[in-house]
């Protein structure tokens, strides 16, 4: 079985458009459809071949060398005859969304077996971690918060996903920029290198980020 990622919120969204269904009744089978295909999804990894040798379209690239040395922007042409693939040193496009697109000469075989190797240890951790929570408030005292932020920095170090909940209270809910502001502050005191899985967003009794580790 091909490793495709099926889109069924969008499908479903599109067969409703088109056949303007009033029952939901009629929606059932689409519905049990999209739960099996949701269930296919959560094991299935989304495999994409990158653009090698040839197939690069991108006028100008930035060059990354086997040994991992920054030969800069050139042009594809230039680029292209620095690759050997009879030698085994193909050239790979590796960020084709950066602006030029990054390219590496390496072994394509052996690009693709570490990226493999990579996903397969994502997965494992991400099977292995489970979403934590740690609640703060606005106006909580420094002391308070380093008790939080131990808890969440040891969460991190553990490989879990952390939710993060600043509680709001009465005029505080209003006043948006301020409640930021302190999520903001919160999330600087943070020592482990970390990224969002979400935007901060207001909701319920106040504000809601979700980070993990890099």
């Amino acid at each position: 079985m091909s490793n495709i990622l099926f889109d069924f919120d969008f499908i479903i969204l599109r067969i409703l458009q088109i056949c303007e269904f009033s029952d939901p009744n009629d929606l059932r089978p689409l519905l049990t459809v999209k739960q099996k295909f949701r269930k296919l999804n959560e094991n299935t990894a989304i495999v994409t071949k990158p653009r090698i040798n040839n197939q690069i379209s991108a006028p100008q690239v930035r060059v990354i060398g086997s040994a991992g040395e920054n030969f800069g922007v050139m042009t594809r042409e230039k680029a292209l005859a620095l690759a050997r693939p009879e030698a085994g040193l193909d050239l790979i496009e590796i960020v084709p969304s950066a602006n030029p697109p990054v390219v590496r000469i390496m072994s394509f075989d052996k690009f693709r077996y570490e990226r493999e190797k990579a996903e397969k240890k994502e997965r494992q951790a991400q099977k292995g971690a489970t979403l934590k929570q740690v609640q703060i408030s606005a106006r909580a005292a420094r002391n308070d918060l380093l008790i939080r932020l131990r808890q969440l920095e040891k969460f991190l170090g553990e490989g879990h996903p952390v939710e993060i909940q600043m509680r709001l209270r009465g005029r505080e809910k209003g006043n948006k920029a301020w409640a930021a502001q302190k999520l903001d502050e919160f999330l600087k005191m943070i020592t482990i290198e970390h990224k969002l899985l979400s935007s901060p967003k207001f909701g319920g009794r106040g504000m809601v980020v979700q980070i993990m580790k890099k």
